[in-house]
Formats: C-alpha cells, structure tokens, sequence
C-alpha cells in the first residue's frame, strides 16, 4: 500500500502560530469547565479537528506531522479506511452485548490467537483501558500463586488504577494517593545510559538482572515470593528504554527457578511498533502472561485483553467483570487494524524507517551539546536530553523547550523518561519517509534552538 495516500499531503503547514485563536477559545472552555487534571493539551496547546494517517489538522487550519500517535494508539493510522470501513459496518449491527459472544468478537478473538505464540492461547477482554488489562494479569497471577507480593522495575508505567498505579514507579503519580496496593517491590531496568550499578557497557555482567534473582533467592531481601514479575520489553514512558539482549532471559530464567509467573506489558510496545508483532518477541522469551490495549481498536477505539496460557485458565465464572468489556465495535476495528498490519507488513516497515530515523537521530546526538542519547527500536524512539554529556544532567526544561519549537513548527512529539527529559517518538506506522525526514529536520532545528538558549 502507498501509506502516503493515509496522510494530509502538505504537513507539516502552520497557517496560525499555535496555539491559534480557535484553538484558545477550545483550550480556555476546557479549563474553565473540566477539571485540572487534563495533561495533554498543557503542553501541546491545540484543539484537533481531524486527523489522517500520521498527520493531524487543528482547528486553525494547522497541518502537524505527528510523532505522538495518539501516545502509541494509532499503529494503523488515523481514520485508517479498512478500520473504518469494518467499524462503520459493525457500528449498525450491534455496539454492546458484556461478554456474550458475537461475530465480531470472535473473529478477533481467531486473529489474536494466530498472531500470538502458541502456549499464550487463552484471552480475556475486561475493561476497555491498558490499566484494567494490568488488573487482570494481576489478579490472574495472585488467584493461581495465592501469594500477595509482585515486583516491577524502576521506570514502569502501567496504568493510573489502583493496583496498575501501584506497578508503575513515577511518584509523582502516586504519593498524593499513597498507599496503594501493598506488597509491591521495586528493582532496576537494564537502563544502561544511566545504569543503577554504575556499570559501562564494556564492564556490564547484567547486573540488573542477576540483582532480581538475588531478590528472589537471598531470605534475607525482605521481598517475600511474589506472584508474579511485570515489566515491559520496552518501556515506554521511563524513556524509551530497550534493554541489552540477555536481559530477558534472565528474567525469565529468575523466573523459572523461583515459580514465579512473568507478565509482560505490550500495551505501548506491541502491535508492530518495534518491528515485530509483539515486543517480547524480540527476546526469545515468552511470558506467561501478556497485556494488550492502545492500538489493538485500531483507529482509538477502547478495548484491552489479556493473553496467558491455559494452565492458568483456573478463576471462577465473575472473577473479573466489567460493564464495557463487550464493545463490538472495538472488535471489528481490532480484527482489521490487525489484518492490516499483516496484509501490509507494517512491522516490517516499522523495523525499515525506525532504523534509519535512529541513524539520524545519532548522527544528531553527535553534533548535540545536549542530545545525550538516542535510541530505541522500530517506531519506539527516545531522545534524552542533558545540560551536557560529561555530567549527563538531566535537562527537563530543555525538554519542554524543544517540544514547544517542534508544535510551532508543524510536529508533535511528547516528553517522558525518569526525569521528564526524553523526547519521545511514537508515530503511527503508516508514517512515510517523506514525513519522517521532515519531521526530523524541524526537531533538529528544535534541539539547535535550544542549544542556543544556554
């Protein structure tokens, strides 16, 4: 397919310096009448109009590339036609109907399970969001160990529920609501640009990996036997952060030998994103248990399942419920957003154009006074910033300058890592070189002008 005919074909097109006055008059309703906690539109002020393929019009007449994606839901693109079309159709037929079974569910249901490695046969739909498919893997795990405890990794983030809040490590997201669920412990991801054991890569034994197993074996660790582990294969919000290979099978090894079940989260890294159908894929390992959600409805339509393997197939009738977990038309969007992604070879595509866009990003991060690392795999890119290499000081506020450069400039991008100084680079994947390289072009003027405010 010619992924350029998905797009508005002349992004980027700034006609009103954003944010425009329709935007304000959008954006000043919003504050006045809904409640602070809204997040997005503070630092990317705008008000969207429409969207296709991986462009986005705002109200003012705007046209943006976006890198943002819908914080990783729009793998297909937006308005993606086949979505669309099998949602329109579907949108006629039947919307909602809980758990019981239906047409539309079941072909997506024969989709998963042909994509999905073969022991992950079992699929649960609960509610419609990433965090409710994080609380099911949970409760899924506690009901088979009967143990209480779980262990995630510094720079999780897995969704804003209770007990999803609880698994993701950004206090800044949860000391107001403190405590949470108990027994929730915390150990180092292989972050190797800021390494928790001060390690070099040349120097490296994995050490954040074996500490895991030191946790689980030493009685001494004050972590009692958990459930399960739950980390992602690439995270996502703590920065864009691809662990060394090794990594994971240790995990999975630590795992093993302690019967403790390992979840994987493919909220934001899954569906093609990294050049694969699903992160962990990557690895070699497979988890026991696998969360979905984001871009599995295909054009933002809500819906989140579980994927674990028959043995663990062991809770009740009701043990986990939710009023819209039967969205029917989450389903057809789902099942074709799937097809396309097969039908297209979009992991293949995403694996293509992430690898050259890294290769510019680093030759960026070698001309950069504060590009201190560039990475990531597939269309899952991280830019972390810093006052300068030596010290590798974070640099939030150069952060937040370089994403307001890149909004009035016609790109949209977003911020994350562990000190909010990563941009991050989460494009649909129908994105095309051409977008890619212009998209690049006004991010590196982003940095430069940054540069220049030092």
């Amino acid at each position: 397919m010619n992924f350029s005919a998905l797009s508005f074909p002349d992004a980027p097109l700034i006609k009103a310096p954003p944010p425009g006055p329709k935007s304000k008059a959008y954006l000043d309703y919003q504050s006045s009448h809904e409640g602070a906690a809204v997040s997005y539109p503070k630092g990317i002020p705008m008000a969207i109009r429409r969207a296709k393929g991986a462009t986005v019009e705002d109200v003012d007449g705007n046209l943006y590339i976006d890198f943002f994606g819908g914080a990783g839901v729009m793998n297909v693109g937006h308005s993606n036609p086949e979505v669309i079309e099998a949602a329109s159709k579907q949108l006629v037929e039947l919307t909602h109907s809980l758990d019981i079974p239906n047409p539309a569910r079941k072909k997506l249901v024969e989709t998963l399970l042909s994509l999905l490695p073969e022991p992950l046969n079992k699929l649960f739909f609960g509610g419609p969001t990433g965090s409710d498919a994080v609380e099911v893997a949970v409760k899924l795990a506690k009901h088979n160990t009967r143990r209480i405890p779980m262990i995630a990794f510094e720079g999780a983030y897995h969704g804003m529920s209770a007990g999803a809040l609880s698994l993701s490590s950004r206090l800044g997201f949860k000391e107001d609501f403190l405590p949470l669920v108990p027994e929730v412990h915390f150990v180092p991801y292989a972050y190797c640009y800021r390494c928790a054991f001060r390690k070099e890569p040349d120097t490296c034994d994995l050490d954040c990996a074996q500490y895991l197993e030191h946790i689980l074996d030493d009685p001494h660790s004050g972590v009692g036997k958990p459930a399960a582990v739950i980390v992602e294969a690439i995270q996502g919000e703590g920065g864009s952060i691809v662990p060394p290979d090794g990594f994971f099978p240790l995990i999975r090894e630590a795992c093993d030998k302690h019967d403790v079940l390992m979840i994987v989260d493919e909220i934001q890294a899954g569906l093609c994103r990294t050049g694969k159908m699903f992160a962990f894929e990557h690895t070699g390992v497979i988890p026991d248990i696998v969360t979905l959600s984001k871009g599995l409805g295909g054009a933002g339509f809500p819906i989140a399942c579980t994927a674990y393997k028959e043995k663990l197939d062991t809770w009740p009738q009701g043990k986990h419920i939710g009023t819209f977990r039967g969205n029917a038309i989450a389903y057809a969007g789902g099942n074709a957003a799937l097809n396309f992604m097969v039908e297209n070879n979009l992991a293949e595509h995403s694996l293509s154009l992430g690898n050259s866009m890294l290769s510019w990003l680093i030759e960026i991060e070698r001309e950069s006074t504060i590009v201190g690392e560039a990475r990531g795999k597939g269309l899952m890119l991280g830019i972390e910033l810093v006052k300068e290499k030596d010290s590798k000081e974070p640099a939030p506020e150069l952060a937040n300058r370089v994403r307001a450069f890149c909004h009035r400039h016609g790109l949209m991008i977003e911020l994350g890592g562990h000190y909010s100084n990563v941009a991050r680079f989460l494009p649909p994947l129908v994105l095309t070189e051409e977008l890619a390289v212009k998209g690049i072009e006004i991010f590196e003027d982003a940095i430069k002008n940054a540069e220049k405010s030092l």
